[in-house]
C-alpha cells in the first residue's frame, strides 16, 4: 500500500510539474495564440484533402501541403485581408478626422430632432462618444499588425502539421486520458464545431453582405463597397447582425431628406436581408452545428477582447470546446465515478 501512495504522489508531483511549465509558457507565448489557433482551424479544413493527396494520389507531402497553403491564402484569407484593408482604411481615416465626424453626427442628430421630434443622442453621449472613439481607433489599428504576426505564425505551424498529420493525430489518440469513443466523438465534435464557427458564421455574413451590396448598389447608396464590408462583419454579431448596418444607415437617409433610399433600404433590410440570413441558415444546417446565441455573444465579446479581429471567429469556437470539454469530462469520470458506487452500494446490500 505504501509502495502505491509514493507511486502516486511521484505522478500527481510530475503532473504538476508539467502544468507549471505549461501555464509558463503559455503566459510567454500567448501572443501567438491566434495563430495556433489558426494553423489548427485550417488544419481541420484541409486534413481531408492533404489525405487525399498524399495516400491517395501519392503526392510528395511537403508539395500537398504547399498546394493546400497556398490555396487557403487565395480563397480565405487573401479575402478577408482585402476587406479588413479597405475596412481599416476608413477607420484610419476615422482616427485623423474624429472631430468632423462628431460634428457630422451632431447635425444628423439635429435634423433628427426637426424631422422626428426627438433626437437620438445628447450632448453627454456625443462627448462620451468621442472619448471612446479616441481611445478604440488606435487598439484597432494596431490589430492590424497584430493579424499579420498571426497569419505568419499561422502558416508555420500549419506547415508542420499538415506534413505530419498522420501522426499527429495517432500521438493525440494515445496520450489523451479519455476512453477510446470519447476521443473519437472529441474528435468528430471538434471538427464540427470548427466548421461551424470557422466556416458556417463567416460563409453566412458574406451571403448577407453581398446581398445587401446588391441592395446599396440599386438604391444608390454612397460608397457601396464600404458597407458591403462593415455589413459582413456586423452580421458575424449575435442578435443584432447586419441590422446593426442598414437601420442606422436608414434612418440617416431619412434625417437628410432621401426619403425614398432612406424606406427602400430599411423595407430591403428587413424583408430580404434578414430572410437571407435564416435561408442560408436553413440550407447549411445539415453541415454545420447549431451554435447558441449565448455562446456567440459572450464569444465575440471575450475574442475580440482577446484576439482582436480574429476573435469573431475564435472566441466563440473556445466557449464552445469548453463546453465540450465539460460534457466529456462528465461522461468520462462523473458517470464512471457514479456507476462505482452504484455497484458499490449493491455489494453493501448483497452483503
Amino acid at each position: 500500500m505504501s509502495y502505491l501512495d509514493n507511486d502516486r504522489l511521484k505522478q500527481i508531483g510530475f503532473l504538476l510539474l508539467i502544468l507549471f511549465l505549461a501555464v509558463l509558457l503559455f503566459m510567454e507565448m500567448f501572443t501567438f495564440f491566434p495563430g495556433f489557433l489558426g494553423a489548427v482551424t485550417l488544419y481541420v479544413i484541409c486534413r481531408k484533402w492533404m489525405f487525399h493527396l498524399t495516400e491517395q494520389r501519392k503526392w510528395n507531402q511537403r508539395l500537398a501541403a504547399s498546394v493546400l497553403m497556398v490555396l487557403s491564402f487565395l480563397v480565405i484569407l487573401l479575402p478577408v485581408g482585402m476587406l479588413i484593408n479597405m475596412l481599416t482604411a476608413k477607420v484610419a481615416y476615422a482616427a485623423n478626422h474624429s472631430t468632423e465626424l462628431i460634428n457630422s453626427l451632431k447635425q444628423t442628430n439635429a435634423r433628427l430632432e426637426e424631422s422626428l421630434g426627438f433626437g437620438l443622442l445628447t450632448a453627454e453621449r456625443l462627448q462620451k462618444l468621442q472619448e471612446n472613439i479616441t481611445a478604440f481607433l488606435p487598439g484597432f489599428l494596431g490589430a492590424t499588425f497584430n493579424t499579420l504576426t498571426a497569419i505568419a505564425i499561422m502558416y508555420f505551424i500549419l506547415y508542420f502539421m499538415l506534413v505530419n498529420g498522420r501522426k499527429m493525430e495517432e500521438n493525440l489518440y494515445e496520450y489523451i486520458p479519455l476512453k477510446d469513443k470519447n476521443v473519437e466523438r472529441l474528435g468528430k465534435e471538434f471538427n464540427t464545431l470548427v466548421i461551424a464557427n470557422a466556416v458556417g458564421i463567416p460563409l453566412i455574413a458574406i451571403v448577407q453582405g453581398i446581398i445587401s451590396l446588391i441592395g446599396y448598389l440599386v438604391f444608390g447608396i454612397p460608397q457601396p463597397f464600404f458597407w458591403f464590408v462593415v455589413t459582413c462583419f456586423t452580421a458575424m454579431l449575435p442578435v443584432v447582425g447586419a441590422a446593426a448596418v442598414y437601420v442606422p444607415l436608414g434612418v440617416y437617409l431619412l434625417a437628410i431628406g432621401n426619403t425614398w433610399q432612406g424606406v427602400a433600404i430599411l423595407v430591403y433590410g428587413f424583408g430580404v436581408v434578414g430572410t437571407s440570413d435564416n435561408i442560408a441558415r436553413m440550407l447549411l444546417a445539415k453541415r454545420i452545428a447549431d451554435v447558441h446565441p449565448l455562446i456567440t455573444i459572450f464569444g465575440v465579446i471575450i475574442g475580440v477582447s482577446l484576439f482582436g479581429f480574429i476573435g469573431l471567429i475564435f472566441g466563440p469556437l473556445l466557449i464552445s470546446m469548453f463546453i465540450l470539454l465539460l460534457d466529456i469530462y462528465g461522461n468520462e469520470f462523473v458517470i464512471k465515478r457514479r456507476e462505482l458506487a452504484q455497484k458499490k452500494g449493491e455489494q453493501n446490500t448483497a452483503d
